[in-house]
């Protein structure tokens, strides 16, 4: 097991042209191979820095990069322009499509006694290990699974062997990872690189893909003082070593711990990024450790248009919206459309301010009654961009005619707490 590559500090700015330079010296390393398979993000993870990294890749290998997959999960299937703007140059003859309801195997099972240990006994099954079969059967010499560790609701700290088990895994595997995540409860492992299900993930990966030619190569991002975002560093191994190095920096970089909760927090879903709640509820995820009882989260969502990114679970979710968790446990428990889809239930709970705080989204393309059916309450887009206009507002507390506020212009990036909530 070997790491190729360890570079980054939290003061570190790593150019985009630097990035690629590291990359080749680490694919150098690696020695020749002809038939290689790309797994970046898609375009809702852009600021990872993964299509650059895949860019380069395929410079460097040129037609020896035979396939690249975007780890899509659940999300919708990247459109032309979103190829296009996340990875320039690319031949777009080489784009896979994840199909995660068809084009999957199972593997192998980690075991329930496993599982059980591992959770502590809050879930009591096997869990099966899901690709797609073209990692599986493609015969490719070497898999890159590109993209950025970043704290995360489902796993505590995003990507590593996640990219590969959710990214590209199938209906089952997907749905039970999520529920673990969300029967464990995000606030116990947001920040983490230690979690119950990154332990069955690398169960998986030891056990079952000892002969897979995996090779990560993992980001961490950050935001500069002038909003501008920033490559902090860039590891490259084949080993748990070389994401846990990565997590440890990411937490420096991405982990906000503040010593005044907020009362009234802001939070901007880029027109580009955000379409869904099931991507823009990172607005929510990222911010509630922050928020005060009682307090108010804003979210200002242009282009959000649907509540989830496959329209099945978009069904689940206008159906039994986000209630508190003994509330979506019990429709669980009652509903076999919610049983059989668990990770739109481990959605709603991630989603739920259990009646903690207020969500008010702002939507560009929903209606006010789609709004308050899933549990949130509504307010008019314009009128909120009038009295927060993110062009004017600092990343960080601001100040208006109600008292201090504070403004997240991208919650993708980053994990926000009460100092009071870690030490409890």
């Amino acid at each position: 097991m070997t790491i190729y590559l360890a570079e980054g500090s939290v003061d570190r700015d790593i150019s985009d042209r630097e990035l690629g330079e590291l990359l080749v010296t680490a694919l150098r390393a690696l020695g020749t191979r002809e038939r290689v398979l790309a797994l970046p993000p898609d375009f809702t993870r852009y600021n990872s820095r993964a299509g650059l990294l895949t860019c380069a890749a395929h410079s460097h290998y040129g037609d020896r990069l035979t396939d690249v997959m975007p780890a899509l999960g659940t999300h919708f299937p990247m459109e032309p322009w979103q190829v296009e703007k996340m990875f320039p140059g690319l031949p777009s003859g080489l784009i896979r499509e994840h199909r995660w309801r068809d084009d999957v195997v199972t593997i192998g099972e980690v075991p329930a006694e496993f599982v059980r240990e591992v959770t502590e006994g809050i879930c009591q099954r096997a869990w099966p290990a899901q690709l797609n079969k073209l990692l599986w059967e493609g015969g490719h010499d070497l898999i890159l699974s590109i993209g950025q560790v970043v704290p995360h609701e489902v796993i505590g700290m995003a990507n590593y062997n996640k990219n590969v088990f959710v990214g590209t895994g199938g209906a089952e595997g997907i749905n039970e990872s999520h529920f673990i995540g969300a029967a464990y409860g995000m606030e116990r492992m947001m920040g983490r690189a230690d979690t119950p299900l990154r332990r069955i993930l690398n169960y998986a990966q030891d056990h079952f893909c000892t002969h897979l030619p995996l090779v990560y190569v993992l980001t961490v991002v950050g935001v500069a003082e002038n909003g501008r975002t920033v490559t902090r560093g860039v590891f490259v191994g084949d080993d748990h070593d070389c994401f846990e190095r990565a997590a440890e920096l990411a937490v420096e970089v991405n982990f906000t711990i503040l010593d005044e909760e907020f009362e009234r927090v802001v939070v901007l879903l880029d027109p580009e990024e955000f379409h869904s709640t099931w991507l823009g509820n990172k607005a929510v995820y990222r911010t509630r450790m922050a928020i005060a009882d009682q307090g108010q989260l804003i979210v200002l969502a242009p282009a959000v248009r649907t509540f989830g990114e496959d329209p099945q679970i978009d069904q689940l979710i206008r159906a039994y919206g986000y209630r508190t968790t003994p509330e979506v446990m019990a429709a669980v428990k009652a509903n076999d459309d919610l049983r059989d889809n668990l990770s739109a239930a481990a959605h709603l709970i991630h989603g739920s301010s259990e009646n903690r705080f207020t969500v008010t989204y702002c939507p560009g393309r929903l209606t006010e009654a789609e709004v308050r059916g899933v549990g949130y309450d509504y307010a008019d887009l314009e009128t909120m961009q009038r009295k927060y206009d993110p062009n004017q507002l600092r990343d960080g507390w601001n100040e208006d005619s109600d008292g201090r506020f504070y403004f997240i212009r991208n919650p993708a990036l980053g994990l926000w707490a009460h100092r009071a909530r870690l030490e409890s």
